[in-house]
């Protein structure tokens, strides 16, 4: 018989609302992460809805490459444009780009996941080898390949982007799930005739929400990093749309007369990435007991 502690060690803690608060304020480092990230998610959904003090896409040729000043808090750009106010849009578009990526990697991870865990046998070997092929490839380079091939728009970079992720949320998934399907009362709920569906979103999707939500947070901070070196490359945020990675591209030769152009959109790109960062780990210190992780 499979006992409380054996149950305890393969199926990751549930997530209750009062836990994931005390998870996220736990340490110092932890709400480090919570605060910078809740910042810049407000900025992100105030650029979204045009709440800016000034327009993004403006130029204003009289005041280019002013210093950072009351007016202009982060100077501004070859061409007059705000920096601050691109950068805060810059953050907008890289957070929808880079939330709509996760999310589809994983609902689409999850699921390709649990069908291979539970049901083993075809559906593992086909998932798993769909999976150990994209992981053949750098994720960076397959981003760039499928970004390329798409006609690019914000949402198409997004599903190139979660097409490189799925199959992170479906090995963090499968492993779990090939424990939890062997404990008892997993076993006992498909003996009384409940559905194999029913029972791995009743039984089995709960004991593994913890290590999802652990994932999405790191995979956050990837999906930027990734977005961010597609938009340097020219194959990420499509323009005239304001992007970190592109402001960072466009001010390569004004590093010496303005670094400010070059200094804001960087620091924020290393900001967001470090604040999800601590998230996911104090969220992974707090559920994930045996530590896995995703590149």
């Amino acid at each position: 018989m499979t006992t409380t502690d054996q149950i305890a060690d393969v199926a990751p803690t549930r997530v209750s609302a009062r836990g994931l608060l005390r998870a996220l304020t736990r340490s110092r480092v932890t709400l480090a992460g919570l605060v910078i990230t809740g910042v810049l998610t407000i900025v992100a959904v105030l650029a979204l809805l045009g709440a800016l003090p000034h327009d993004p896409l403006v130029q204003d040729p009289p005041n280019r490459l002013l210093a950072p000043s009351a007016e202009y808090w982060f100077g501004t750009d070859q061409f007059g444009r705000d920096v601050f106010s691109r950068v805060a849009a810059g953050v907008g578009n890289s957070a929808r780009i880079a939330a709509v990526a996760v999310a589809i990697a994983a609902v689409i991870g999850t699921a390709a996941g649990l069908v291979a865990g539970f049901y083993r046998g075809f559906s593992d070997t086909a998932i798993g080898g769909v999976t150990n092929i994209l992981f053949a490839f750098p994720p960076l380079l397959l981003a760039l390949a499928l970004a390329s091939v798409f006609q690019r728009t914000w949402f198409t970079v997004a599903v190139a982007i979660a097409i490189v992720y799925t199959p992170i949320f479906v090995r963090v998934t499968r492993g779990p799930v090939l424990s939890l399907r062997e404990i008892d009362y997993v076993r006992a709920a498909v003996s009384t005739g409940q559905s194999r569906p029913a029972v791995m979103l009743k039984h089995v999707l709960p004991n593994i929400t913890s290590i999802i939500i652990v994932q999405v947070t790191l995979s956050l901070s990837w999906a930027v990093l990734t977005e961010a070196s597609l938009s340097f490359l020219g194959l990420g945020t499509p323009p005239p749309a304001p992007s970190l990675g592109s402001m960072i591209f466009e001010a390569r030769t004004l590093v010496t007369v303005a670094p400010w152009t070059m200094l804001a959109p960087g620091l924020v790109v290393v900001a967001l990435i470090a604040g999800l960062n601590l998230l996911g780990d104090g969220l992974r210190d707090r559920y994930d007991r045996r530590g896995r992780g995703a590149r």
